[in-house]
């Protein structure tokens, strides 16, 4: 009975052993060397949610399972989550897993107000991967088109973001397969920003029901539906490493 006991303890720790381990390297092997983790997996430390989008002061972020989690708060209204420090040149890596029914985005370069170059992120319009402007025109836009051939519904998928110059030159990778690049004719931004903050969007919907299941003919937002980040990392570039 009492060699029974160990060898069923032995066997229970060498499992427990092995799930750390396995989680562990699926929490650390994609990031690319020499990127600095910029979200500590545990709160939001170095991140604010912005008071003046017009997309919602109240979203619903927090930390769960070492990712950060957006979700409209209330129903219908949305928000931003802001880098507390800005960046210019910049090599970003996240990972994140998006629900039906939902719209945000992962803006680069945002002001505090959320105007921003966006990189899409809508399952529902099958937009995901697109180069987008918030709040303001791009010049040339991008659309992801070889992402199903590398994507993952309903799992995590990595985003890899290359963004260089004062007039943006911009590469973005999904899964590790490059889905396009682009250098922009001119820099977009009215006051002609250079650098900025890393952002994720929960954008606000204009129609609005209270009644959770009375969408008032929503497609774009679920009730309770989230975009989750996770693995977030980045590597600033300097003059050297820029065209």
């Amino acid at each position: 009975m009492m060699l029974q006991k160990i060898t069923y303890t032995y066997l229970v720790c060498c499992l427990s052993l092995i799930v750390c381990v396995v989680a562990g390297q699926a929490a650390n092997a994609q990031i690319p060397t020499g990127h600095e983790r910029i979200f500590n997996g545990k709160d939001l430390e170095g991140w604010h949610i912005s008071r003046t989008t017009h997309q919602g002061t109240t979203p619903d972020v927090r930390v769960e399972d070492s990712a950060i989690v957006l979700r409209q708060q209330p129903y219908g209204q949305g928000g931003v989550l802001l880098s507390d420090k800005k960046y210019k040149n910049f090599d970003l890596y996240l990972e994140a897993k998006i629900d039906s029914f939902t719209n945000g985005g992962i803006f680069l370069r945002s002001s505090e107000s959320g105007i921003a170059y966006q990189i899409e992120l809508d399952e529902t319009a099958g937009s995901t991967g697109s180069l987008l402007g918030e709040r303001m025109p791009v010049s040339t836009s991008m659309k992801a088109t070889n992402r199903a051939k590398v994507w993952k519904p309903n799992d995590w998928n990595s985003f890899r973001i290359r963004m260089v110059g004062d007039v943006p030159h911009i590469t973005l990778w999904i899964n590790g397969v490059k889905m396009w690049e682009v250098k922009q004719p001119k820099n977009d931004f009215i006051a002609g920003a250079t650098e900025g903050m890393i952002g994720f969007q929960s954008h606000w919907t204009a129609l609005f029901s209270p009644a959770a299941f009375d969408w008032n003919g929503l497609e774009s937002w679920a009730p309770g539906a989230t975009h989750r980040f996770r693995n977030i990392a980045i590597k600033e570039l300097d003059i050297d490493q820029v065209e």
